[in-house]
């Protein structure tokens, strides 16, 4: 699996408003009401993670849960990352 170019990722995010590019990962951050809330999501996401054996690099303090994500083994972000981001956002606002 090999990297995406920066043109392309810059085309993929324009569908990932809640996302950015820098320092070779993608990233979102966002609140809860409470820790349980976020510890909950925390979880769900993990589950999906470990599905797909793609697992996010995270940093939770309180209500605050922060993710990045890049394919390790490829040296930098993949469809894989942009999959998973799509599955991050679906279970933060399911439609």
């Amino acid at each position: 699996m090999s990297p995406l170019t920066q043109d392309q990722i810059d085309t993929k995010l324009q569908g990932f408003p809640n996302w950015e590019y820098a320092d070779g990962m993608i990233h979102t951050a966002m609140e809860f009401a409470n820790f349980t809330d976020a510890f909950a999501m925390m979880t769900r996401i993990a589950f999906e993670a470990e599905k797909r054996n793609h697992h996010p690099n995270w940093y939770n303090v309180y209500n605050r849960l922060e993710i990045s994500l890049s394919t390790h083994d490829a040296g930098g972000v993949t469809e894989q990352d942009f999959e998973l981001a799509g599955i991050i956002d679906s279970l933060v606002d399911p439609a």
